[in-house]
């Protein structure tokens, strides 16, 4: 009797586990690295999405834990070095660049911008906050499925350095939990808002396996000063090992997209190859 009980229990169990990983796969999911605070308030649902999306493919990873009868424990951070300045470029052989967007995920402009990338297959790095991950959480699997990188920007974007150390931990402990459970993986790279870094950013960031990295060249998308003015600081910045800085949320970021369209392919066609952020220590 006691043997039935348990196993109608266990089979409860597991149905609801699948119940709520099909609800997380399909619920909805929406970057500000720079210079301007991200929305508080969730961002709303375009009218006219540039493709339809609805249907994704889980990545294997992420359908892990419903394997059993429950996740399997979270591995410790990877240790890394403290470090008491962020990277600014990645080192490598020939032309290539970094492509870092802030601020999102924004389901206005973070579509447009994943479509672009993936028209010229080419992965980049998502610095996202945790306000915006939350409401839009479908973005992060799709970064996930198609290759790109999600990185930590904190939950709502505050300057750190007038934050004290307990204030600074939770926002960057609660967006790697988002980022863990939507993407698959706990986040590897950090980046502190308006590019203030503080004592205890890095060694937090380390803290919980985290490299911290900012930026060599910076669009400016954020103060909206034209298509053409963005297009031309990547183009002129461009050069081997440069970080390029972009932000897919925060405001109106309708010239970052177009703007992506024409330098993306042009840096292309003169040789350049777009690369992942990769870990330096051992």
């Amino acid at each position: 009797m006691k043997k039935d009980q348990l196993l109608t229990r266990r089979r409860a169990l597991l149905a609801g586990a699948v119940a709520l990983g099909a609800a997380g796969t399909a619920g909805a999911l929406a970057l500000s690295g720079g210079e301007e605070p991200v929305r508080r308030t969730p961002a709303p649902a375009p009218a006219a999405g540039p493709q339809s999306h609805t249907a994704l493919k889980s990545s294997a990873f992420r359908l892990q834990p419903l394997t059993g009868y429950g996740a399997p424990p979270r591995a410790a951070p990877a240790k890394v070095p403290v470090r008491h300045e962020p990277f600014l470029r990645m080192p490598g052989h020939g032309r290539t660049i970094v492509l870092t967007f802030d601020d999102g995920p924004d389901p206005r402009y973070t579509p447009h911008i994943l479509d672009t990338l993936a028209e010229y297959d080419v992965r980049a790095t998502f610095f996202v906050c945790g306000e915006m991950a939350d409401w839009n959480r479908d973005l992060l699997a799709r970064m996930a499925d198609e290759g790109h990188i999600v990185g930590n920007h904190t939950w709502s974007h505050p300057l750190l350095t007038r934050l004290k150390r307990s204030r600074i931990r939770s926002e960057m402990e609660r967006t790697s939990d988002l980022i863990e459970k939507a993407y698959g993986q706990r986040p590897q790279w950090f980046r502190a808002p308006y590019g203030a870094w503080n004592r205890a950013a890095f060694q937090l960031g380390a803290e919980m396996g985290m490299e911290p990295l900012a930026w060599t060249v910076d669009t400016l998308d954020w103060t909206t000063p034209g298509t053409r003015s963005i297009i031309h600081r990547v183009e002129h910045g461009a050069a081997p090992g440069v970080v390029v800085l972009s932000h897919d949320a925060g405001g109106n970021r309708s010239q970052t997209v177009r703007a992506l369209r024409t330098w993306l392919p042009h840096l292309l066609d003169s040789g350049y190859h777009v690369t992942l952020p990769r870990r330096r220590y051992t």
